[in-house]
């Protein structure tokens, strides 16, 4: 799954938190509304509209009412109906009886355009009036009435557009807003432990064992989770130990049959089928001491002494003389310095850089080199076909193989690399300047001298 696809817990909740909010206020906002207490249903701005639309001059240009549908509905819904209809030369056109507190307000109100009069609270509750000048058929007049009526669905419509743009979406984008803030402390807060756990297990390894996640700073929630996977790295490691445990008890139950074997063999008459013999006989005895080497090398540097590799490599090429020369190849050793001395184990070291001359001389055509530099690096070159890009990794592996069909079980250059490893040094493959392949062991100079 790519990260695109698995979305982060910080913006799940972030996004759910936002939407839950959301329709929590919303919730309310529309509690609100359905009670009027947002939006009123009726309301004096509806009366003055209505008014509005009906007010006319006659042949005398003296104001009236025209007995429009809409005002007559007001008469017959409103029976306690009162406005004043009043013009700039002060014609006025009154129905109901008008509250005293707006009796007198006269031509006081001309200079204003719109006003609320009064405050409609109280026990009893005092009078409230809204006034308007407005455009009529009748001309310009000043409306003034305290009575509600039912607003237009164009008014709501209105009303309900104006409170998202005032209200409902400030509040939502406030919320927003906060939300992604206090989410984002909470959560790095919260996932603390996590990063802690995360970085715990990245330093689990095969040859680093008795690893567990930490419990502490855990929420509750995750750490069933954890305990978990804490008890699946122990079983794990237990298992791991058994099979080490057992390599190692096989191996060396492995080596008296082998030597028994061997010695039977060696006592046959002569021929090619006791040559066949032998040779299969050397690779079990071979592949034995890797499987002992390596549960013996694993996390050991106790034994560590100085080593002389200059002198190390003139005996592993003197020893390996006879392989080569019955393969027919040369083997030759160039280095430039007489003595280079670092801390390590001597026997390790002498079975790493055996192993590398017997893979050389296993696939190389007519000369194997060694070569080590001041620089404590040792360089094995041999003249054979190369090793392809894919496999010069995996070659390190155990019991990887190249060609399915070579003689060797694939440990010997894994160990090569766990003793190169034990000594902080390292092993690669690559090629000389002339296009050579080019096994190449560097050790740290800090161990150099």
């Amino acid at each position: 799954m790519s990260e695109r696809e698995r979305s982060s817990l910080k913006r799940r909740l972030i996004v759910r938190l936002w939407w839950a909010q959301a329709a929590i206020q919303l919730m309310v906002i529309g509690a609100l509304l359905a009670s009027g207490q947002l939006v009123s249903f009726s309301s004096p701005e509806n009366t003055v509209e209505i008014l509005q639309e009906a007010v006319i001059r006659d042949s005398s240009h003296r104001l009236g009412l025209e007995p429009t549908p809409r005002l007559a509905r007001l008469r017959a819904e409103n029976p306690e109906l009162w406005f004043t209809v009043r013009d700039r030369q002060g014609q006025t056109l009154t129905e109901g009886r008008i509250p005293t507190e707006f009796s007198r307000v006269g031509d006081t109100l001309d200079q204003v355009g719109q006003a609320r009069l009064g405050w409609n609270i109280g026990d009893p509750p005092r009078p409230a009036a809204r006034m308007r000048w407005v455009d009529s058929r009748g001309g310009n007049v000043q409306i003034m009435t305290g009575a509600d009526s039912p607003v237009t669905w164009r008014n709501f419509g209105l009303s309900i557009l104006l409170l998202l743009r005032d209200l409902v979406v400030p509040i939502l984008g406030i919320t927003g807003l906060a939300t992604l803030l206090a989410t984002h402390v909470v959560v790095r807060r919260t996932l603390a432990g996590l990063r802690t756990a995360a970085a715990q297990a990245g330093r689990v390894d095969v040859d680093q064992r008795g690893v567990r996640l930490p419990m502490t700073d855990v929420p509750s929630e995750i750490a069933t989770l954890f305990a978990a996977v804490n008890d699946a790295l122990e079983r794990l490691d237990e298992g791991y130990a058994r099979q080490e445990r057992f390599l190692a008890d096989a191996a060396h139950e492995l080596r008296t049959p082998i030597a028994i074997l061997n010695t039977r063999i060696e006592n046959l008459p002569e021929g090619q089928e006791k040559v066949r013999l032998l040779i299969d006989v050397s690779r079990l005895a071979v592949l034995t001491r890797q499987l002992l080497d390596m549960q013996r090398m694993k996390g050991r540097n106790d034994s560590f002494a100085a080593v002389d590799l200059v002198g190390l490599a003139h005996h592993v090429v003197a020893d390996m003389a006879p392989l080569c020369i019955a393969c027919g190849c040369d083997i030759s050793l160039e280095t430039q310095i007489d003595h280079l001395v670092i801390q390590g184990d001597q026997g390790a070291l002498e079975r790493a850089l055996t192993n590398v001359v017997q893979n050389a001389i296993d696939h190389g055509k007519g000369r194997v080199q060694v070569r080590i530099s001041a620089t404590a690096i040792v360089e094995v070159i041999d003249d054979g076909p190369g090793i392809a890009m894919e496999h010069r990794e995996l070659i390190f592996k155990p019991f990887y193989r190249v060609h399915s069909a070579g003689r060797g079980a694939g440990l010997g250059l894994s160990l090569v690399r766990d003793i190169m490893e034990m000594h902080g040094g390292d092993i690669a493959v690559g090629d000389d300047p002339q296009g050579r392949t080019c096994i190449r062991m560097r050790f740290i100079r800090g161990r150099a001298r």
